[in-house]
């Protein structure tokens, strides 16, 4: 947990909420492998005093780092948004969780 002022028991109760987050949203995820369209098309769903709020950009800041990742398939950008919204480390100042939709369509890369 990168919150040092977390107490052991939040961080437990918090692990706790992200093992069952991923046992709940297990049918979402994809295999690992293909690549992320641009930071253009970013948004980040960001910590805030009132709840999580999504922005445009994958704004990561200096004194963030990144926990790891997951891919999902999921119907559209809204669909996509709304799982991040319900991550459980949101309620930690400093979490984000960026979302950017894969690349699907390769022929932009032909030459």
């Amino acid at each position: 947990m990168h919150d040092a002022a977390v107490p052991p028991e939040r961080a437990q109760e918090i692990y706790a909420q992200v093992y069952e987050w991923f046992q709940q949203n297990a049918a979402v995820f994809a295999e690992a492998g293909a690549e992320l369209q641009s930071v253009e098309t970013a948004s980040t769903v960001r910590h805030r005093a009132g709840g999580p709020v999504i922005v445009d950009g994958p704004f990561t800041e200096a004194r963030e780092a990144v926990g790891g990742f997951a891919v999902v398939d999921v119907p559209d950008r809204d669909a996509a948004l709304a799982l991040a919204r319900t991550w459980p480390m949101l309620v930690l100042p400093g979490t984000s969780v960026e979302v950017r939709p894969m690349v699907t369509d390769y022929s932009q890369f032909e030459e």
